[in-house]
């Protein structure tokens, strides 16, 4: 792509010219943008990939774009989406970089929540346009994430003169642009992190003390509590804070913490890290009366032993 297709100072009405797409790294992520933008009318031509998984992947997202080694998708691509692991994108930045590969004009985006745009700068360097564009969910892999783009939010980092082009990239994929500074990358990724991978350890060990007590149907109890407890927390954050720490029940939670030991010491330790984070959130809320936290702290700061 010649860089005059994204005008300097462009207009709230412009669009993305149509564009040939490539993905480096036919991951989870890779080939389900590229079918988005497909939707939108581009028009994917190459994709990288080696693992058996990376091929299966390719050929239901993106079937009869050819599988080429990375220099060679972006050397028939406009837009390039580079979706490999954090770790991996630093070095192949510079890989193709140094090997003239990328040519000026191009469209280089990245799908890192951690990066901005500096992880990009050998690219730019050599002529390349810059974009960070991180879509804020899970991927499966398949042809479900293209439905559940809809509404999803990215975290957009770009050079001023292309945000406009950036954001409506991640519009024709369905998504929502959410404007990320490039010093706060981290921290945005360590948010997002914090609510989405621990979530998911945080249920599975639920469901297996539940099923260690016994319950047949552990997923069935936990679902409606949790998008209760979820969707009351994104609508009053502190405010939806509830059960024994919140409360102060001392006792009660010694005696999980007590049960906790015997039947599952590996969860011991993050149930108390969690408690002691909650009674500190919720006195900071009003919602611990002070003279009841102090007998909860004692019991979270012996380890349930008190």
């Amino acid at each position: 792509m010649n860089a005059h297709l994204v005008p300097e100072h462009p207009s709230p009405q412009d669009r993305p010219a149509r564009l040939t797409v490539g993905v480096v790294g036919a991951g989870r992520v890779g080939p389900s943008l590229a079918a988005a933008l497909r939707l939108a009318g581009h028009r994917p031509v190459a994709a990288s990939g080696v693992s058996d998984a990376s091929v299966r992947r390719a050929a239901a997202l993106l079937p009869d774009v050819p599988l080429v080694p990375p220099a060679e998708v972006l050397a028939r691509a406009e837009l390039v989406l580079l979706t490999v692991p954090d770790d991996a994108l630093p070095g192949l930045v510079a890989g193709l970089a140094e090997t003239g590969a990328i040519r000026p004009g191009q469209l280089l985006v990245h799908t890192s929540g951690r990066h901005g745009t500096a992880v990009l700068d050998p690219a730019r360097r050599a002529g390349a346009l810059p974009l960070a564009l991180h879509p804020a969910m899970t991927f499966t892999g398949t042809a479900v994430d293209v439905e559940r783009l809809a509404g999803c939010s990215f975290g957009v980092t770009a050079p001023e003169p292309l945000r406009l082009a950036a954001e409506a990239l991640v519009i024709e994929m369905g998504g929502e642009p959410e404007w990320i500074e490039e010093e706060a990358r981290p921290l945005y990724h360590a948010a997002l992190a914090m609510g989405s991978n621990h979530l998911v350890t945080l249920v599975a060990q639920s469901l297996e003390l539940l099923r260690t007590a016994g319950v047949g149907a552990p997923d069935r109890m936990l679902g409606p509590l949790l998008s209760a407890a979820l969707d009351n927390a994104l609508r009053s954050g502190d405010a939806a804070l509830t059960g024994p720490v919140a409360r102060g029940d001392a006792g009660t939670v010694a005696a999980h913490v007590e049960q906790l030991r015997t039947h599952a010491p590996q969860a011991v330790a993050g149930y108390l890290a969690m408690a002691r984070t909650t009674a500190d959130r919720a006195l900071a809320a009003g919602l611990l009366k002070p003279e009841l936290a102090e007998d909860l702290l004692g019991v979270l700061a012996d380890g349930g032993n008190a």
